[in-house]
């Protein structure tokens, strides 16, 4: 039977506990000595940490900042998604052609940004296979940071997101070392850290062009002291291997991202690893990401699999054996349109309208997990408030 997480519950995690595999978590929570109810594992955080208490249970990511509002990976999506109020704000890396790590969801920067209407980079349109997938348009690797700070962002979804398409134009493509600035400035001004989440995008595709994503942001995060244990900072990787590598190389803590259920990381591809996320997510999987990480990023899917006409099915019991495993979860994505939600949670026909946000979030968070994405970072605290008194 699945662990439920109980209204009234207060879980707060520091980052310093979340040691790999250190901490064995029990599925009843713990009382503190300020009488709140903490997530399993969370008193061993306070303990640990010398801070402690930092992050609410369930934490609420600001996905690509605050995309449901903003083009994403911007720093007006960022700022957006910190003035909600959201508890950590998360960046996807990729490397340009000489060696930057920048901001972007893909490399592909076709729909992400105004590249398309500069003709002086027409001759750039190129055709390749990025993970198995062919794809045809600009790509990042083919650009000079001096060159792609000419461009600017836009909405990537402009058909289910046609308000964000007002401030297309707006702001160009940050480089990481531009955020790490900009949430210490933030820090500085709030009086607390800014907590980011970041993301390797396809490390195996740019460690075979020569543009290895995990040295270059593992230099970064030691320059601006993220490089620690407690840092207030969480590394994640569709690609088990991309975390073992930066576990080498900082002490950060990291999540391993996870796809569907019947998915291959691409490392795994790469290296004729037959196990799928199927496997990863049993206990012995689980074990095994335990060893060198901190906690596990599913697909919502995996969480509360989808029945065939697209509605919530039987939660699994995933949340309870990664607790086992000493492991969080942060599942993604949570969204508030129709479109993106379960179809029973869905309302009314018109499918980039708002659904019942509020009744999902609830189904997900009743599952015990210890946090979520989300492109509405609003919508996701409200929610989670009836979780965290």
């Amino acid at each position: 039977m699945e662990r439920e997480q109980q209204p009234g519950r207060r879980a707060l995690l520091g980052a310093a506990a979340l040691g790999a595999g250190a901490v064995a978590l029990s599925g009843a929570g713990t009382a503190t000595a300020a009488g709140t109810r903490t997530a399993p594992g969370a008193a061993a955080a306070a303990e640990t940490s010398g801070r402690g208490h930092e992050l609410p249970v369930p934490t609420v990511i600001g996905h690509r900042g605050a995309s449901g509002y903003r083009p994403e990976h911007t720093l007006g999506s960022y700022q957006l998604a910190l003035d909600m109020g959201a508890d950590i704000v998360e960046q996807d890396l990729v490397p340009t052609k000489d060696g930057h790590l920048v901001c972007r969801h893909e490399n592909d920067i076709t729909a992400t940004t105004d590249v398309s209407a500069h003709p002086e980079f027409a001759d750039r349109k190129t055709t390749k296979t990025v993970d198995g997938t062919k794809l045809t348009g600009w790509f990042t690797e083919d650009f000079t940071l001096a060159e792609l700070k000419t461009l600017r962002a836009k909405e990537r979804i402009p058909g289910n997101r046609q308000r964000n398409t007002l401030y297309d134009g707006r702001w160009e493509v940050p480089t990481f070392e531009e955020v790490l600035q900009w949430a210490e400035r933030e820090g500085r001004r709030r009086g607390r850290r800014v907590w980011l989440y970041v993301e390797t995008k396809h490390p195996t595709y740019f460690r075979k062009l020569g543009l290895g994503i995990e040295e270059p942001l593992a230099k970064l995060l030691r320059r601006y002291g993220r490089h620690k244990k407690d840092a207030a900072l969480f590394l994640q990787s569709f690609e088990p291997s991309s975390i073992q590598r930066l576990r080498k190389l900082v002490g950060t803590p990291s999540v391993v991202l996870l796809s569907t259920i019947d998915s291959r990381p691409w490392d795994f591809v790469e290296a004729n690893d037959p196990r799928t996320v199927a496997d990863l997510v049993k206990p012995e999987g689980l074990k095994w990401i335990a060893s060198y990480a901190q906690g596990i990023g599913p697909d919502l899917s995996v969480i509360i699999p989808r029945t065939p006409d697209g509605k919530l099915g039987t939660p699994t019991s995933v949340v309870k054996d990664a607790h086992a495993a000493g492991l969080i979860l942060h599942p993604y994505t949570m969204r508030n349109e129709n479109t993106f939600l379960p179809a029973d949670f869905r309302r009314g026909t018109d499918p980039n309208a708002y659904g019942d946000a509020f009744g999902a979030f609830k189904a997900y968070f009743a599952t015990g997990i210890d946090g979520i994405f989300s492109d509405n970072a609003d919508t996701a605290l409200l929610a989670a408030a009836d979780f965290r008194k």
